[in-house]
């Protein structure tokens, strides 16, 4: 590649990315998931669109792995551990035995409906099970659902999809006598080393984190988002799981405790912008719309299948020994999404060579938009009339969320030396200039609220909220009292002359 052909890919990749900012900010105005308009940038940007010629299924498979393991991430860092610890027993049978029972009915409608060959109908039912992480997260974290179900619904769509990806491995060869105890050997075998994995690196990373100190604090971001690309490919190259290991690591990471877990978070989100981008994108750019006529009517009939009848057979079968509530059951039906993780999953037996795989893809993308388009908008509605949320219900309010460059204000984050001249100095003998405020002193481990009165100590932590403007006034401020005491450079507004 010349260094014209990078400045080229360089600045067509830029405009990719915010074009695909400009079209999610439009589609999630009308709460549609976001994995829509990075699908029809793709589209517009196909061989049927702009022209571009995209079809190495390999490729595309390889991309869409990668990009999963970084949206799992994503979404263990962000996941509260304390909302989805009370419904884990829940989330783990319907990531197992509720993927099994969608697979089975799912296959069993595409057989008698479709009439296509065994086969191909435990594919397509393996492919389709599975519900989106990336969609979820997306939607679900902007509804003010109650935490039993939102709990429920995040840990499920960040566990399923290691059964369906073995479950679709397993469907991929040919179909004989052994291939169900294989399933089920390899099975135990991915989820469990996979887990053990996960545990392990994210465990060990939390310890190593807590006592290493690093030079810069954006290095924290960058170790902890690797410790979970780490457990990624470790368990990968054992041939376990590597998607659960990944999503164990980083709920584990993401709930350590550590004080740089708000810029972890905004670090991961961002990476899983991007990977959602890159994947949606080449995954628009891998299909022909063309060609996806022929396939409306079939996927239509099999996503009817999925949502009236598989999701709900494996949502009631699955939560029976736990006695949730029918309401319950009927959201968590409806809110089973698909998006990327289905049409990622129909490349491997494109790229294995399977019969009829092709079609399976079309089949695939029609009916993840399709039923988007339908579950995403009303998911809300159908929420509030099953009682669980009001009208005017809003949902928790996210501290990383605040919008401080809106309020044009600033955070600084400010770490007493040993040797500094802010030691045993009082808050007021500050004297920040308005509206400056030291907010909280975080102090041997433990965070509270200042008074006037609360003298500086030794490795205190400082968290002092400015404006812009005053910023850099406050900066020399506390700069001048950690070199030379709190009367450096002070002028009384009062004193005249």
């Amino acid at each position: 590649m010349t260094l014209h052909e990078l400045y080229l890919v360089v600045l067509v990749g830029g405009c990719v990315v915010v074009a695909s900012i400009a079209a999610a900010r439009l589609v999630s105005r009308v709460g549609l998931p976001v994995l829509l308009a990075f699908l029809a940038i793709g589209l517009g940007l196909g061989e049927d669109g702009l022209g571009v010629q995209f079809s190495n299924d390999q490729v595309a498979q390889a991309i869409g792995i990668g990009a999963l393991a970084v949206i799992l991430i994503d979404g263990g860092l962000s996941t509260d551990w304390r909302l989805i610890r009370p419904v884990l027993g829940r989330a783990a049978v319907l990531a197992t035995l509720g993927v099994v029972v969608s697979v089975l009915v799912t296959a069993a409608g595409a057989w008698l409906l479709l009439g296509v060959s065994v086969q191909l109908a435990l594919l397509l039912g393996a492919v389709v099970a599975s519900t989106d992480a990336a969609a979820v997260f997306s939607v679900l974290r902007a509804l003010p659902l109650p935490h039993r179900i939102a709990g429920l619904l995040e840990a499920e769509s960040g566990f399923n999809d290691a059964p369906t990806v073995i479950l679709v491995l397993a469907f991929t060869v040919p179909i004989d006598a052994g291939t169900p105890l294989r399933a089920v050997v390899s099975l135990a075998y991915e989820l469990g080393v996979g887990a053990a994995i996960g545990l392990a690196v994210g465990f060990l990373g939390a310890l190593g984190l807590r006592r290493l100190s690093l030079p810069s604090s954006g290095l924290y971001p960058l170790a902890t988002f690797s410790m979970g690309l780490i457990a990624f490919a470790a368990a990968g190259a054992a041939h376990a799981s590597g998607f659960l290991a990944a999503y164990l690591t980083a709920i584990i990471l993401g709930n350590a405790g550590r004080t740089h877990r708000h810029a972890v978070r905004s670090f991961a989100q961002g990476m899983g912008w991007i990977a959602q981008i890159g994947l949606f994108v080449s995954l628009g750019l891998l299909v022909t719309p063309s060609e996806l006529l022929g396939v409306i009517a079939p996927a239509l009939v099999l996503g009817l299948v999925l949502l009236l009848v598989a999701r709900p057979v494996s949502v009631v079968v699955s939560l029976l020994p736990f006695r949730v509530p029918r309401r319950d059951q009927v959201l968590l039906s409806w809110a089973g999404l698909r998006g990327a993780v289905p049409i990622v999953l129909a490349t491997f037996p494109v790229v294995a060579h399977v019969p009829g795989s092709e079609r399976l893809f079309n089949v695939v993308f029609v009916l993840v938009v399709a039923f988007t388009l339908v579950q995403a908008p009303t998911l809300k509605p159908v929420a509030r009339r099953l009682g669980l949320v009001s009208a005017d219900a809003t949902r928790d309010l996210e501290i990383e969320s605040a919008p401080l460059d809106v309020l044009d204000a600033d955070l600084i984050h400010v770490v007493v030396s040993p040797r500094s001249r802010l030691r045993n100095v009082e808050i007021w003998e500050l004297r920040l200039p308005d509206p400056a405020v030291v907010t909280m002193v975080i102090r041997a481990g433990r965070a509270f609220v200042p008074d006037r009165r609360t003298p500086i100590r030794a490795r205190d932590e400082l968290l002092v909220m400015t404006t812009n403007r005053v910023r850099p006034d406050v900066e020399r401020r506390l700069t001048a009292i950690g070199q030379r005491g709190p009367q450096a450079g002070w002028r009384d507004p009062d004193r005249r002359g």
